[in-house]
């Protein structure tokens, strides 16, 4: 098993397997990625999600190049592996709740693709990301590049990928590439998405798929974006939430 999915109270961890391979993804796992994505998304459990490794000091070497140099002149095979790898990081970067990606090692080429398309990131100390398709030959997507685009810039982003250097920890922090390091990135991507959990989930659901429709090009409310503001005064978590405050409580969401 490549892929798997792991539950811990409300938070769910979707681990890759395949370390002879340093995690390398097929497509297979390609495939099965979006659909574990959408099972925790409708476990009503799980309020966070971590993308993270199964084997300490790995994430994940990109795509399979022996797949590739086998499968690339068929171009069914193309069509069907363009299809997966767009699919996997439009589950990530358009799942309903908040997505973590725990990085403990290498995460390069379409690695560093899976983490981008999470909502936060944290790394290791010895961590490197990369996106390297000028070292192959290949062209990045461009749904994989806007997600570039909009975490680092454009400037950094064609430094990124015209360089197809790998970038240590630190140089990933300084340039927003990463949100954190951390000497143990699956603890700390742990307690941050219990402090995440532990939050009124309509607000931080709500504020993931507005900070989306911005990324998108929406530069101003509609009536779907002015519902959920007036919307929430009127739902459950508002009232915990007011009445934690008159008690001098912790609001229980």
């Amino acid at each position: 098993m490549t892929l798997r999915l792991e539950r811990e109270g409300a938070v769910a961890t979707l681990l890759i397997d395949r370390p002879r391979q340093h995690n390398a993804m097929n497509q297979a796992m390609w495939e099965q990625l979006p659909r574990l994505v959408q099972e925790a998304m409708a476990d009503e459990a799980i309020r966070v999600l971590i993308l993270s490794s199964a084997t300490p000091g790995l994430f994940c070497a990109g795509a399979d190049i022996h797949e590739f140099a086998r499968c690339s002149g068929d171009e069914e095979w193309r069509v069907a592996n363009q299809a997966a790898i767009r699919a996997t990081q439009y589950a990530l970067a358009h799942a309903e709740k908040p997505v973590i990606a725990a990085i403990d090692g290498d995460a390069v080429g379409g690695g560093c693709g899976l983490a981008i398309a999470c909502d936060l990131r944290i790394a290791s100390p010895a961590a490197r990301l990369g996106i390297t398709p000028a070292r192959l030959g290949i062209v990045y997507g461009l749904f994989d590049t806007k997600l570039l685009v909009d975490l680092v810039g454009p400037a950094r982003a064609k430094r990124i990928l015209f360089t197809a250097a790998l970038h240590d920890a630190q140089e990933a922090l300084a340039i927003g590439l990463i949100d954190q390091i951390s000497p143990a990135p699956l603890e700390a991507a742990m307690a941050l998405a219990e402090s995440i959990a532990a939050n009124a989930q309509h607000s931080i659901r709500s504020s993931k798929a507005i900070i989306r429709r911005i990324l998108d090009g929406q530069v101003d409310d509609d009536e779907e974006t002015l519902a959920m503001f007036r919307d929430a005064f009127t739902l459950p978590d508002f009232r915990e939430g007011v009445q934690a405050f008159r008690d001098k409580r912790r609001p229980c969401f």
